[in-house]
């Protein structure tokens, strides 16, 4: 796996759907050997942010830089071996088998599309390995289900082996136990590869979790950002959501648990 070192940082980013700006003058950076999660309400800009990030969404204005070169002057495959970028919709190829989906991830560091790769065969064996589809390898994608795609995907990013990852939302669709697995496959490669990793989460238990810091938004601004416990709180919370969140330490991992408030939540008397 390759070793990080790149920062990625997004500039007084103004972005835009047609004539509509989604996300107004953000700026934050992610850093190697750290995990930044973005998290928001739907239609905040978190993932219009991460497309951003990743060279699929050209800034109306503001800048996204690469270490110190500005992304937009690297070429397509410069830039591809040093940043992926994992959606949450991808489709769904026939008659492909998962050992080849994830060798789709070794494009950059091919000199064709069918050039010599050498580290490629031993950089699919070990995504497959981190994701836990090795046994699957032979199996066509399109028998797949929804959870067990996510992860095929996801290992296709991780044979790409760059030093900044992009992940919007990636535990969708996910059971509990693999929820947690990508979460632990997320803190590996930033704790033992120094990969910079932005991912944007809904559930707030999960980037408090696995998150160094969090950049919280709403209606495209950033409400806060810093550190988990400065930025998960029930003021900033409550602001961004329109709801009211209880926020404590949870009992057994002592990172921060919210809890959102409904007029029906039961509450213990």
């Amino acid at each position: 796996m390759s070793q990080g070192g790149n920062r990625l940082l997004g500039r007084e980013l103004v972005l835009a759907h047609h004539d509509r700006t989604v996300v107004d003058g953000v700026s934050f950076g992610l850093d190697a050997g750290a995990v930044t999660a973005l998290v928001g309400p739907n239609g905040s800009g978190k993932s219009t942010l991460l497309r951003s990030l990743a060279r699929l969404h050209k800034p109306r204005s503001g800048d996204v830089v690469l270490g110190e070169r500005p992304a937009a002057a690297l070429s397509a495959k410069d830039f591809a071996r040093e940043v992926t970028l994992l959606t949450q919709h991808r489709p769904v190829p026939s008659g492909v088998s998962v050992r080849d989906v994830v060798g789709y991830g070794r494009h950059p560091h091919r000199a064709g599309w069918r050039g010599a790769d050498v580290d490629g065969a031993a950089a699919v064996e070990r995504a497959m390995a981190l994701t836990g589809i090795t046994g699957m390898a032979a199996r066509g994608v399109d028998e797949l289900s929804g959870g067990e795609l996510q992860r095929v995907w996801l290992a296709s990013c991780l044979a790409q082996d760059t030093a900044v990852l992009l992940l919007d939302e990636p535990t969708n669709h996910l059971d509990l136990r693999y929820q947690v697995e990508v979460l632990d496959v997320v803190r590996e490669l930033a704790d033992d590869h120094g990969v910079a990793v932005g991912v944007v989460l809904h559930d707030l238990d999960h980037a408090a979790a696995v998150a160094d810091a969090v950049v919280l938004l709403a209606e495209g601004r950033v409400v806060a950002a810093g550190p988990v416990a400065d930025v998960l709180t029930e003021d900033h919370l409550t602001r961004a959501y329109g709801v009211t969140v209880h926020v404590a330490a949870d009992p057994v991992t002592g990172t921060v648990h919210c809890r959102p408030i409904g007029r029906r939540t039961r509450t213990a008397v």
